[in-house]
């Protein structure tokens, strides 16, 4: 079973930038590039909701809340997906998820606040 540990996360202030990673484990690092991969977040109260997803042939795709703010990347060597989030603002206050084809990570919680 496919193991995904995401780091990266923490308390910032609005404005700042934060980048989560995500490392995927038992699974073959030339086979990674066949998932499709992804970060969802759920704040508190709300569902959760998906933040940015890659497909395998890299068609990427944004909430309209993040657009223009937020980059999703991969590394297939690496076995890791990357969340590039700038200008931060109270409401990206979230666990965010990173997936990997149908597995998923515990989560990881950012906060933005001043």
């Amino acid at each position: 079973q496919v193991q995904l540990v995401e780091r990266g996360g923490g308390l910032v202030q609005p404005g700042q930038s934060l980048r989560l990673s995500c490392e995927a484990s038992r699974l073959i690092t030339s086979t990674f590039w066949g998932y499709g991969v992804g970060w969802y977040r759920q704040a508190p109260g709300k569902q959760r909701e998906l933040v940015a997803q890659m497909t395998t042939g890299g068609v990427i795709d944004y909430a309209d809340s993040v657009k223009g703010r937020f980059t999703i990347s991969r590394d297939n060597s690496k076995k890791r997906v990357f969340l590039q989030m700038s200008n931060l603002n109270s409401e990206d206050t979230a666990i965010y998820y990173c997936t990997v084809g149908d597995s998923w990570g515990r989560g990881i919680q950012v906060t933005v606040s001043s």
